[in-house]
């Protein structure tokens, strides 16, 4: 990620919550600019109010602990969440789907909401995640390198092209210059770590934080995540952004600053993600 896209970034999040700070169309007003989001309850007026995150299925376990957080320092809010495949929830909001924050997987897929004039102002990166291979436990294929997940008689799951977990896939098989031929495509990471916690597949490829999501309940690990050399050909930066169509746009704001903030970093980090 190059630096003039964060400065600009963090410009656009001051800006947004600025622009609020000066008077929505319901004259409804939140926590002072100073210190962060998190941290800061809104004086709002005290009334049910929801504000609707549309969210990769990647961030569901930190974004749930963030969103829990959230509530708390802003009495009478409610966040409700709708985790996917990035390219189905921002096709979702092009149908019409009403949210106020919309976060994806990488870059590409955000910049088809900002073409379709779906989100205010400009994104922020605020994570970054990178590929792992996963296999069951006890590892029946013995698959140890990423061109062993080329090799013929190898149940391979990997995302679908169109979603940023495939496209990253597509990215470190030419890194590798392997042709994997997967025996599915699914439209979520969680799919295909689904597949292969259940025997399905031998192994597939999810982020970093997907395995260490499946392995945290403290019991013993479920899956194994191995390393490979090629995945840092494809890291993927995830951005954040209140929507257009926001019912509050200060509230959305504050989420947005919410998942950058001290606090939401510290969540993210303990998940696995990286900075963007």
């Amino acid at each position: 990620m190059n630096i003039s896209y964060a400065v600009r970034s963090s410009i656009a999040v001051a800006g947004l919550l600025l622009m609020a700070g000066c008077g929505g169309d319901d004259g409804r007003t939140g926590a002072n600019g100073t210190g962060s989001a998190a941290a800061q309850p809104s004086s709002a007026p005290a009334g049910s109010r929801t504000l609707t995150v549309f969210a990769a299925a990647s961030l569901q376990k930190s974004f749930e602990q963030i969103g829990e957080d959230f509530e708390v320092s802003h009495p009478g809010v409610t966040v409700r969440f709708s985790f996917g495949g990035s390219s189905g929830l921002v096709a979702q909001l092009s149908d019409g789907a009403p949210a106020d924050v919309l976060a994806t997987a990488n870059e590409p897929t955000m910049d088809k909401a900002v073409a379709e004039d779906l989100v205010a102002g400009e994104p922020t990166p605020f994570v970054s995640n990178t590929l792992q291979i996963v296999v069951p436990r006890d590892n029946p294929a013995r698959i140890r390198s990423f061109a062993d997940l080329a090799e013929s008689g190898a149940k391979v799951v990997l995302c679908a092209p169109a979603v940023p977990c495939g496209a990253a896939a597509v990215a470190v098989e030419k890194a590798g210059g392997i042709d994997i031929k997967p025996v599915s495509e699914e439209q979520a990471v969680t799919d295909v770590l689904g597949k292969v916690r259940s025997g399905e597949a031998d192994a597939g490829l999810v982020y970093v934080t997907d395995v260490r999501a499946a392995n945290s309940s403290g019991a013993s690990a479920e899956v194994t995540g191995l390393d490979f050399p090629e995945a840092e050909s494809a890291v993927n930066v995830y951005p954040i952004a209140a929507l257009r169509g926001a019912t509050d746009a200060r509230l959305a704001g504050e989420f947005v600053a919410a998942t950058t903030s001290v606090e939401g970093q510290k969540v993210l980090r303990a998940a696995g993600f990286a900075a963007p």
